[in-house]
């Protein structure tokens, strides 16, 4: 008898996986790819959106053949601010556009000069300073910009909602990838900000839709439950709200690393200036307060260096422990190193100066400095709410630097951690489940960990 199983498509910017998970939201199979970049017409790195939709259809198809699986319901997870635009045949029109794409300040003047003041519309739409980085400004470059394409758009679709529109070829929008810091959305009104209608953008966003949201289909010959797709960051937050009782912050790692706060007193973010706070939303719509740092990408921007320095291979890195001795020789005489690429902060070195001897000693000078800024992202989002349990998952919750200091620096908050692979996967496929969650969930799906602060001597 073949085994029932839900399949997920998580989509990172890095690796592509595919998992099936069982009744009880097991992982029993896993595979993944990666793709390398191609360029769009300016020759700035995107993704290669042919390259993915060929291996979408490629793998499902196999799955569906295989003797040993019964796939009743599929989803989609991936990273946001990204915008898929097609035309009235449901074919691409522009490259995925990478969302770090530079655009022209100007562009950004007008923008404000017509729907401005700008600190009034960034607290609005829970934004930074606008960029690629919010999809919505992208429709805005787009049609002023590159009019000839824009004339052309039947509808623009978030990737999520894309890759679903793969399989069921029905256009649709959904909460969690409107919300994610795209300046699509008005906090206050619960509704698109007044300026998507007066560009007429609304006529190209498909109608939206909870995030619960399935499409029963006959594809392929077999009856599948094909989900609308979720914003990863807001599927990694899902299971832990479904499962645990009390108050707590999710520290999700990755390129990004976003905390999250769910008991907000004040869930929409009203200190936006420093373009670190920002919200996301819920499955229902409902806002969460949120704080960014572009961690991921420096630690790999910095560690990449340090092999260099250190002639050391490229993973190398992963098997340095956490060495008491040598934190306490760094901080006895602390003094910061490293000059941030993709990170600003005040009273930053100009230059980055290593004095080290040993990769081992850099490498705990780095995990120090980053592991400082995420303090202060984790404190900025948990405010004076009373927070007391901290949970870590992503790729970073294998680090044992920078769980050791974590749980140092927090010890008077419970510190847990979560299986790295599988947080946006499985936050799709509860998404689309009516199946109830329990206290014991995290532990028996998630290898959740507890974590205790190293004595002092």
């Amino acid at each position: 008898m073949k085994q029932k199983v839900t399949a997920v498509f998580d989509i990172g910017k890095t690796n592509k996986k595919f998992f099936l998970f069982d009744e009880d939201f097991k992982q029993v199979h896993k595979e993944y790819i990666h793709f390398d970049e191609i360029v769009d017409e300016d020759g700035f790195p995107t993704e290669n959106l042919p390259a993915l939709q060929k291996w979408l259809k490629e793998v499902f198809s196999l799955i569906l053949k295989a003797e040993k699986y019964d796939i009743e319901a599929i989803n989609f997870s991936t990273y946001g601010a990204s915008f898929v635009h097609i035309d009235e045949n449901g074919d691409p029109l522009t490259p995925l556009y990478n969302y770090i794409k530079p655009i022209d300040q100007k562009l950004i003047d007008d923008f404000f000069a017509k729907y401005g003041p700008k600190v009034a519309f960034l607290k609005q739409t829970v934004c930074s300073d606008l960029s690629m980085l919010n999809s919505g400004i992208q429709l805005y470059w787009l049609k002023y910009r590159k009019p000839e394409i824009f004339k052309k758009i039947k509808y623009s679709l978030h990737l999520p909602q894309y890759l679903s529109y793969v399989f069921t070829g029905i256009p649709l929008s959904e909460y969690t990838s409107i919300g994610c810091h795209t300046a699509l959305w008005n906090y206050d009104k619960k509704d698109y900000h007044d300026w998507v209608y007066a560009e007429n953008l609304h006529k190209i966003l498909p109608p939206i839709v909870s995030t619960e949201t399935s499409i029963n289909m006959n594809y392929n010959g077999k009856r599948i439950k094909i989900g609308v797709g979720i914003h990863d960051s807001s599927a990694a937050l899902l299971p832990y709200v479904r499962s645990v009782k009390k108050k707590f912050a999710l520290v999700s790692t990755g390129t990004w690393s976003i905390v999250f706060n769910p008991f907000a007193k004040k869930p929409i973010a009203d200190n936006t200036e420093d373009g670190n706070t920002i919200n996301y939303m819920r499955i229902n719509g409902k806002p969460v307060k949120a704080t960014r740092l572009f961690l991921g990408n420096e630690y790999k921007i910095q560690v990449k260096k340090l092999d260099k320095h250190f002639g050391v291979s490229d993973d190398f890195h992963r098997n340095v422990s956490f060495d008491y001795e040598v934190f306490f020789e760094i901080m006895k005489d602390f003094q910061p190193c490293f000059k941030w690429e993709s990170i600003t902060v005040p009273n930053m070195p100009k230059k980055t100066k290593i004095t080290y001897n040993k990769f081992e000693h850099a490498y705990h000078q780095l995990m120090i400095e980053l592991v400082t800024l995420q303090l202060e992202s984790i404190k900025k989002c948990i405010g004076t709410d009373d927070v007391k349990r901290l949970y870590i998952d992503g790729g970073f919750s294998n680090n044992d630097l920078y769980i050791k200091l974590l749980s140092h620096y927090f010890r008077g908050m419970k510190l847990r951690t979560t299986d790295a692979s599988l947080g946006s996967a499985l936050g799709a496929a509860i998404s689309i489940s009516d199946k109830k969650l329990n206290s014991k969930f995290l532990k028996e799906n998630y290898s959740l960990k507890k974590h205790v602060p190293f004595i002092l001597k």
